[in-house]
């Protein structure tokens, strides 16, 4: 009675060993006698307990972070850059034949690419052109972790730490710049100003009644402004044509 107990659980134990569950985001990878057998697929999947081993390999995207790197640019500014590396397997019998740890791998991977790609680029390339640099990282690392069944998928700078003293001079440039748009603005202002009053002074000095009405404005709205006196030659022409008829008729 024991003997039979005994088998019926040594079965058991066997049968339990030889099923196993792959998710839908994982692929099992399956060694028979030391040797590569073959992928299992998700779903209920049989291996042969002793001889087949198998190891389950994610599909899904990882988000690494790449810890901060000191580097020292092209114009020989060092800096402090940290970054994000998005990859996933897409062969998953590489990623356990080719390379013995393919996270550690990749994540050493970036961080030398990172030093090395930055290493190459001057500050202002570096802060106006990120998003090639990006690009960039990411088909140097997407080409080198290819043997081992890895695809980068994409490589985003996150933080640029500048010293101190870089941060004051870039505040100081930006300051001269707002100011220097400002000169130019303003000086756009008055030569747009200048050569509408050119072309109101051509306009009036073909017309004299126009300036003269021009002229009694001008007094009106100074007046206007504020109670006093103003004294103003008066125009001759506007009693011109009186003083002829009274010549007229004497």
């Amino acid at each position: 009675m024991v003997f039979v107990i005994f088998v019926v659980i040594f079965v058991l134990l066997i049968l339990s060993s030889a099923v196993r569950i792959i998710l839908e985001y994982d692929r099992g990878v399956v060694f028979r006698l030391g040797r590569f057998s073959s992928i299992k697929g998700p779903g209920l999947r049989f291996v042969i307990p002793v001889v087949d081993r198998l190891t389950r390999i994610s599909l899904r995207t990882v988000a690494m972070d790449v810890p901060p790197q000191d580097v020292i640019t092209k114009d020989n500014v060092s800096i402090k850059v940290n970054a994000v590396l998005y990859f996933r397997v897409v062969n998953p019998d590489k990623a356990i034949i080719e390379v013995e740890n393919y996270l550690y791998a990749t994540s050493q991977l970036a961080q030398t690419a990172l030093r090395s790609v930055l290493g190459q680029s001057e500050l202002d390339e570096l802060l106006a052109h990120r998003e090639q640099i990006n690009q960039h990282l990411q088909e140097l690392l997407d080409r080198q972790t290819e043997p081992w069944g890895v695809k980068v998928s994409n490589v985003e700078i996150k933080n640029v730490d500048l010293p101190p003293e870089m941060l004051r001079a870039i505040a100081r440039q930006a300051e001269a710049e707002r100011e220097r748009r400002s000169k130019v603005i303003h000086a756009e202002g008055e030569l747009q100003a200048a050569h509408k009053l050119t072309e109101a002074a051509v306009i009036l000095s073909g017309h004299k009644s126009a300036l003269q009405l021009r002229f009694l404005q001008t007094m009106t709205e100074v007046a206007s402004e504020k109670n006093s006196t103003i004294v103003f030659p008066f125009p001759i022409d506007l009693v011109r044509p009186f003083l002829e008829a009274k010549d007229q008729q004497e």
